[in-house]
């Protein structure tokens, strides 16, 4: 059985609110944190999501700093997909040396409900 809850983590309110809305719309969990720190928090309290939508670049702990602590720590089962969501140029690696999908934004809506549907059970 695939977990429920979905992590959104993005600075910018506006787009997470917009996100989790549209998740939610679909039958997601969502939980939601406006920085890597928040994200790590939100792991520790709530479990594991079964998939962790990223922005790499946040205040206070951004999106490499996020992926480092996760590994360090080992917080999170492989099975965990992340999603690397960034508008940034400089995103090359992060697929092979974390093993994350790349989405550009702006996000596709309908890929984006698709991968939630790969990796999560709608409540």
């Amino acid at each position: 059985m695939k977990c429920k809850a979905i992590l959104i983590i993005e600075d910018e309110p506006d787009l997470r609110e917009t996100l989790k809305d549209l998740l939610e719309i679909s039958g997601f969990k969502v939980l939601t944190a406006a920085n890597g720190r928040e994200g790590l928090e939100r792991i520790q309290s709530a479990g594991e999501p079964c998939l962790i939508l990223l922005d790499l670049m946040m205040p206070v702990m951004n999106g490499w700093q996020f992926l480092e602590a996760l590994q360090d720590e080992r917080f999170l089962d492989y099975r965990t997909s992340i999603v690397v969501v960034s508008a940034a140029a400089d995103t090359a690696d992060v697929d092979k040396k974390y093993g994350c999908v790349l989405m550009r934004k702006p996000v596709n809506i309908h890929e984006l409900i698709n991968l939630a549907h790969e990796h999560c059970d709608a409540a």
